[in-house]
């Protein structure tokens, strides 16, 4: 098939759906995708495999490379279904109150697919809905006060983008790290706090020392949407207003 690019075959998001099958099990990439999706919120990543879901539909693995010609096209499916669900934040009254919206959407489709912070921020999301979201933020943010030119809007989405991408790494590998250990969160933070404390009374790390004593102990979400204004504040102020 000729391409603006030469030979090189089309990205999933150009090619059509494969006609359908007089076939007892009727597929789509739609249900191939919530299958992936469901079998890797219960099992993760690791343990999704092509034999895995054509087993969970109940068709042979040769009829899902009809619509997925490898497992990188199937996380790109699964990615952009998590991102239609981020989608729905949709626009607010103004663009702070967007860019909020669409950050903690991205935590709590985080929170319930675990396995997207493994693949967020990673190979290019350049799927509908991805970029349906990407249009989202860029758009509300170029309506910030700070954002003045092209390289000001760069700046915000990439800022904004590590922060998120970072802090819900962070909690996920917090809410593994508990579960491996078999307690709750709370639990498995109070079992290091003893040695914490030895190391704090050596007055090497006095800094950390008072965040830790005088400091607010916030609960995830708290810590998440604290740190979401403080980096949405600083990277939309006007620097004018502030000499």
């Amino acid at each position: 098939m000729d391409t603006p690019y030469g030979s090189a075959p089309l990205p999933i998001w150009e090619r059509p759906e494969p006609q359908p099958r007089a076939a007892p099990v009727s597929l789509s990439r739609e249900k191939i995708a919530a299958t992936a999706i469901r079998l890797a919120d219960a099992h993760g990543l690791d343990e999704l495999s092509v034999r895995k879901i054509a087993k969970d539909l109940g068709v042979g693995p040769m009829r899902l490379y009809d619509y997925v010609v490898n497992r990188a096209e199937l996380l790109d499916l699964m990615v952009d279904a998590v991102y239609a669900q981020i989608a729905e934040a949709g626009p607010r009254s103004d663009w702070r109150a967007t860019v909020l919206a669409i950050a903690r959407a991205t935590r709590d489709a985080t929170l319930e697919h675990e396995w997207f912070s493994d693949l967020h921020g990673g190979r290019p999301q350049l799927g509908p809905h991805a970029l349906a979201v990407g249009e989202a933020t860029a758009a509300a943010l170029s309506q910030a006060p700070g954002v003045h030119d092209i390289g000001d809007l760069q700046r915000a989405v990439g800022a904004l983008n590590s922060f998120i991408i970072g802090a819900l790494r962070r909690e996920i590998t917090e809410r593994r790290t508990a579960r491996s250990t078999g307690t709750d969160e709370p639990a498995w933070q109070a079992s290091l706090g003893p040695y914490l404390t030895r190391m704090l009374k050596t007055g090497r790390y006095p800094t950390i020392a008072r965040l830790v004593i005088d400091g607010d102990h916030l609960d995830a979400e708290e810590t998440f949407n604290r740190n979401l204004t403080t980096i949405v504040d600083g990277i939309t102020s006007d620097p004018l207003t502030h000499q």
